[in-house]
């Protein structure tokens, strides 16, 4: 669920409570969370709704200033209507674990995670050289740098949000970094 950064802003101080999106099947669950560019967001309600009982004051709490602009929004797009109650709930822990310089036991572990990440890629080895890659090419596009590996640019994509998860790369405004712990780790691995 993609969420616009001024509104991103506004549901961190609370003034926008509500989503509402068009989808064939939600994207998101209840009592689930999300991760955005603020932060993380707590999903307390996703249910579907006819667009005629959708009011002015759901619009205003979803971050429009009227009724109509919402239903724009929403005209012309599949799927059903659901509104979406979420709320802020702190900081992204990738952020503070990817500043975190890991200990030497805590390399070997990370080691050893890539390690089987790659025993159970379909397209084999991946994890050193996506970040040798990264950390020769900070900030180029995704694109470009599955090309530069002969791969198509989604699955790319979500072998880098698995190292974003263990804190070792980090997504700038036009492609990636190692983040300090990423660094760390790259300094540890064999090179052979």
């Amino acid at each position: 669920m993609l969420i616009r950064a001024n509104i991103l802003e506004r549901i961190r101080t609370g003034e926008v409570t509500l989503a509402f999106r068009r989808w064939r099947k939600p994207t998101v669950k209840a009592g689930g969370t999300l991760r955005t560019a603020i932060g993380v967001l707590a999903i307390d309600s996703v249910e579907p709704v006819p667009l005629r009982r959708i009011t002015a004051k759901d619009a205003r709490m979803a971050g429009y200033k009227t009724l109509a602009e919402l239903s724009s929004f929403l005209t012309g797009r599949d799927g059903d209507v659901y509104k979406v109650s979420l709320r802020y709930v702190g900081d992204d822990p990738r952020v503070s674990l990817r500043e975190s310089l890991p200990t030497s036991d805590e390399i070997a572990q990370i080691l050893q995670k890539l390690r089987r990440m790659d025993e159970r890629s379909k397209h084999g080895p991946w994890t050193r050289t996506v970040l040798s890659l990264i950390a020769a090419k900070p900030g180029v596009r995704a694109p470009d740098l599955a090309a530069s590996l002969g791969r198509e640019t989604l699955p790319f994509k979500a072998d880098v949000r698995k190292l974003k998860e263990l804190g070792l790369t980090e997504s700038l405004e036009v492609g990636y970094r190692l983040s300090p712990r990423g660094q760390a780790v790259v300094g540890e691995q064999p090179t052979s």
